[in-house]
This record gives C-alpha cells, structure tokens and sequence, in this order.
C-alpha cells in the first residue's frame, strides 16, 4: 500500500480519490476468489480516509459521488460493491467518521434522486449491520433533505418504495428511531409521516421485509436497528396524542381534530391525527400477520419482536406525558393514547410479537391513568388450550374468531406442528376486525 500512496500523492485530489476506488475494486475482487468474507485490512482503510474523506473541496465532492453511484450501478457484482461500500462507510471510531458519515448521507441522497438502486441495497444492508447511533445520522441527512430543506421534494423520496423496498424498510426502522417524540424537536415531519402511511396503505408487509429475509438467532445485538420497525410505530401512535397536544394543537374529539384538513396532490388527508389512526391500523395488520411467519421460521414463543424491555420505556413516557398533561385538559388525548397501547399490547401477545407473562403486563401498566380497554388486557383471557411453544404463563391467544373468519379450534395437543394454524393474509379493501378507536 505504500507504493499506492507515494503514487497517490502525486495526483489532484481527485484524480487520487478515484484511483483509490479503482485499486480496492482490484484488491476485494482477488481477494473474494479465494475468501468468500475477506477481511478488510488497515492499510485500505487509511488511503480511504486520506484520499477521499480529507482532501476534497465542494465542487471535487459532487464530481466524486457521480463518480462513486456510477461505480456502484456498473460493478455486477453484488459482493465486491457490498464489501467496497462496508470499507468506505463502516465507522471506525475516529476522527474520520464524521466526514465519512457526511459523505454518506450525500451518496444516498444522491442514489434516491436519480434512482440509483444498488447504491440504495448497499445502504440497506449497511443500516443493518451498523449502530443505531450511526444509522439515525443516515436517517436525519434524508429527512433534512426530502422533507425539511425543500417543499415538495418528498415526492423523489417516496418513489424508491417500488425500486429498493429492502432500503425503505430499513429507512423507516432508522427513522422511528430517531423521532421518538420526546420532544417537540422529534415529532415526525409531517411529510415523512403521510409517506410512511403511504407505503404502508400500499402495502403494509414492507416493514416485514427485513424480518422475512435474514438469518435469525434467538438473541439479537445490543445497540442495532431492530428487524423491524414495529416498535417504534407502536410508539408514533401511542404517543402522537400526547405530543401534539404538548405543542399545543387543537385538541382531538373522538381522536380527530375540528380543523381544516388539507390534502396533497394524491387527495391523501394531511390531518396528522388521521394519519396517525390510519398508522395504527397498518402496524395491527402487521402484527395480526406475524404469528404465520415466526412460526414458519421455528421461531414463535422464542423471539420476541415487539420486546417487553422496550414497553417499558414506552408505559413510563406516557405516564410522565399524562401527568405533565393535566387529566383535566387532556383526557381526550390520554384516553386514545391508551386505547391505542391496549390494541397494540393484545394483538401484539396474540400473535405471539410480543412475550410476557400477565403478571409482567399487570406490573407494567399498574401505574398508567384507568382505561377500560387496557383493564380487559391485563385481565387476561379466556381460558384455552396452551400453545405448545410457548412455556407455561405466557400469554396465549386473548380473542374469539371475529365474524366473517368463522370458528378458529383451539390448538390441539395432537398436532403440535404449528403450521396448521389460521393464517389472516392481508387482502387490500377486506374489513379489518380490530379497528383502532379515534
């Protein structure tokens, strides 16, 4: 490499960039003929961050990321563009990340505008391997750029929902992330909010996609995007009454607000409440689907994708928001905000998303304001036959067959093959049986 670096040093900026690129195409292509995981050396690394995160001014940086998309459209090979892409953009804990991250967010800005799709699967599969703290960074430079800096460019954004539905998965587990509604700050944009809706109108199955095509183990990593972004919907609709009522929006009657609802160009309501039901709506179909796929991949009663440790967080903020409220003045908000955490909690433990015992649930919500909804949950259900993959104490099955699917039989102990089990496919425009109260 140091032969590379005197002859690099001799060349205009970026002339040396894209010469860098050009000798790692050359060393990670030799390198996975006789490897099929090689292992990025320090010595790359370094003419990386030397040659193409340090020494670039604007205009070379523009001329730059054409250069890098170009390279990542014409490379056929799926495994030399993810491993060149990991080696430019995998944080390295120094003071080059910053540059590194903000050459990034440019790249698949870039990507989206001109539709460049490997760049956007490299960037998925990134978001996947990377820490949170570096994926909602990702998350922020798209937002600032497709909902925030320029009215209407969102449009750009929410068409790679048909060309790179692995990236728009990841996109909207980085961004639930990022926007948690703690404050007023990380309230969604109300741009990002009616495309997620969008998406999610057209087909609700997106946010599974991630879930449906890796590898699973039974523990996953500490400090990375969830498989899905489950949770942190359930915690856009839970707490979107609240939020918007701490800014102190117009307060919601029967969860709607009476005010004048504009629409978009596509005729979709922009009334952000009516957003957030029809948000709720999509992540129960969701969970109403999961019980079918965790046990197709052996993992139901094993992995939980709505975790309990992280309802918790979710029950106390909405305790400390209702406090903060005023019952009084807000009861309006605090009674949809727990009707719509009631849903969310028993579909959730129905199909098996999320694992915990009633007494864990009884625990949890103890200190929340009553509601009557979320009373029934934490009551328990009908006694039925237990699950057989689920240990004992774990809740099992807490509905009847609602009208129109006919009687669903217990799980009998002789066929303890879960796939025999009702699977409810989405079918676009069918009445859905849990409707989220507004």
């Amino acid at each position: 490499m140091s032969d590379i670096r005197h002859s690099l040093l001799r060349r205009d900026a970026l002339s040396a960039a894209k010469e860098v690129l050009y000798h790692l195409d050359i060393y990670f292509s030799s390198q996975l003929q006789s490897a099929p995981l090689p292992i990025v050396d320090k010595g790359p690394v370094e003419l990386l961050e030397e040659f193409v995160f340090q020494r670039l001014n604007s205009l070379q940086e523009l001329q730059l990321l054409e250069i890098m998309c170009n390279y990542f459209q014409e490379q056929t090979k799926d495994s030399v563009r993810q491993i060149i892409f990991s080696s430019l953009f995998s944080p390295q804990g120094n003071k080059a990340d910053d540059s590194r991250m903000s050459l990034l967010g440019k790249l698949v800005s870039m990507a989206v505008a001109v539709c460049r799709i490997p760049v956007l699967e490299c960037a998925a599969s990134w978001l996947q391997r990377t820490p949170v703290v570096y994926c909602v960074r990702l998350a922020r430079a798209l937002v600032d750029d497709y909902c925030c800096l320029v009215p209407g460019s969102v449009q750009t954004l929410k068409q790679i929902f048909s060309a790179s539905p692995r990236f728009c998965c990841q996109f909207i587990t980085s961004v639930t992330a990022l926007y948690d509604l703690s404050s007023d700050d990380l309230i969604p944009p109300l741009d990002l909010l009616e495309m997620i809706v969008s998406w999610l109108f057209e087909d609700p199955r997106l946010i599974l996609i991630t879930f449906l095509n890796t590898p699973i183990a039974a523990n996953l990593p500490i400090g990375f995007l969830e498989l899905t972004p489950l949770t942190g919907l359930i915690r856009w609709c839970v707490k979107a009454p609240l939020a918007y009522k701490r800014k102190k929006k117009p307060s919601l009657s029967n969860g709607h607000v009476a005010t004048k609802v504009t629409k978009d160009s596509g005729g979709m309501d922009r009334d952000p409440h009516l957003l957030y039901s029809k948000l709720h709506l999509n992540v129960l179909q969701v969970l109403m689907m999961l019980q079918v796929h965790l046990t197709e991949k052996n993992l139901y009663g094993r992995l939980g994708l709505v975790l309990f440790d992280h309802m918790v967080p979710l029950v106390e903020e909405i305790n400390r928001l209702a406090d903060e409220l005023n019952p009084l003045n807000a009861s309006q908000e605090i009674e949809l905000s727990l009707d719509r955490l009631a849903q969310a909690l028993q579909v959730a433990m129905a199909s098996g998303a999320l694992l915990c015992t009633r007494d864990d649930l009884r625990t949890l919500c103890s200190r929340l304001p009553h509601n009557n909804l979320l009373q029934l949950v934490i009551s328990g259900p009908v006694q039925q036959a237990p699950h057989a993959a689920l240990p004992p104490g774990f809740y099992p099955h807490i509905h009847t067959p609602p009208l129109g699917y006919g009687a669903v039989p217990a799980h009998p102990a002789a066929h303890p093959a879960l796939p025999t089990h009702p699977g409810h496919t989405f079918i676009s425009g069918m009445t859905f049986p849990f409707r989220p109260i507004r």
